[in-house]
Order: C-alpha cells, then sequence, then structure tokens
C-alpha cells in the first residue's frame, strides 16, 4: 500500500534539484532515512524530506563535512536543538574555513613565486621541479 502524500525519488530529486545517486548516498550513510516502499517496490518519500534534503545540500554548499551535518541534524531530529549550540558548532566550522582559506593563500603565494621563476625555456633547469623536489634533514 502506497503511503499518502508520498513522493518517489525522482520527483524529491525534481524538488531539490539532487543527483538521484547523491540521494541513495545519503540514505546509505544515513543522513536521510530509509524511505518505506509501495506496493509496486519504490520507494516513497515523505514531502517533509524535501526540506531536510534542501538542509543537507545547503549545508554541503558552506562547507560542512558529512559529520558536521549529521551533527546538526540530530539536533533537530531529537529537537534538542539550542541557538547557542548551532552558534558554537558554526563558530568551529567558521574557524575551519579560515583556517583553510589561509593555507590555500599560502598555497598561492608559494606557487605563484615559484612560476615567477620559470622561465618556461627549453631548458632542463625547472623552479617549478626545484621546488617540489626538497629533502628533508
Amino acid at each position: 500500500m502506497e503511503p499518502q502524500g508520498g513522493i518517489l525519488r525522482a520527483q524529491l530529486a525534481g524538488k531539490t534539484g539532487c543527483n538521484l545517486e547523491t540521494i541513495r548516498y545519503y540514505e546509505k550513510v544515513g543522513l536521510l532515512p530509509p524511505p518505506p516502499r509501495s506496493t509496486n517496490g519504490y520507494r516513497v518519500y515523505s514531502p517533509e524530506l524535501v526540506q531536510r534534503l534542501q538542509f543537507i545540500l545547503r549545508a554541503r554548499e558552506l562547507g560542512y563535512a558529512m559529520e558536521e551535518i549529521r551533527s546538526l541534524l540530530s539536533l533537530t531530529d531529537a529537537g534538542t536543538q539550542t541557538c547557542g549550540e548551532v552558534m558554537m558548532r558554526t563558530q568551529s566550522h567558521l574557524d575551519d574555513v579560515r583556517r583553510r582559506i589561509a593555507d590555500l593563500q599560502r598555497i598561492e603565494s608559494t606557487l605563484a613565486t615559484t612560476l615567477d621563476k620559470c622561465t618556461g625555456g627549453n631548458v632542463p633547469d625547472c623552479p617549478v621541479l626545484d621546488a617540489l623536489q626538497f629533502t628533508v634533514a
């Protein structure tokens, strides 16, 4: 028997812009609950999962790791979230993003400096390769 008001995976994908395989993956890793099946074997999702999937997709866009998303969802699923708890987790995530940005800026600077030393000529010596072949003493 098909649940009333359910939607199929393709409809869930269409409403959220999420790939079908990504929806399967989120089910597999437990971010989406396994849906019941209709009498003809199709997975039938509750319409409320549209909002949950949109939450997951937006969190991924903002760089949250799967475990961070799982943690935020567990707070809301249990109804135990507080703005303070969410703020603390978001601050931690922001600190991590800022560390990654700083790392990328250092990488960009090193690559640009190294590339500036490169002549690009038809010679065997290359500052880029030299920079990659350092020895640890």
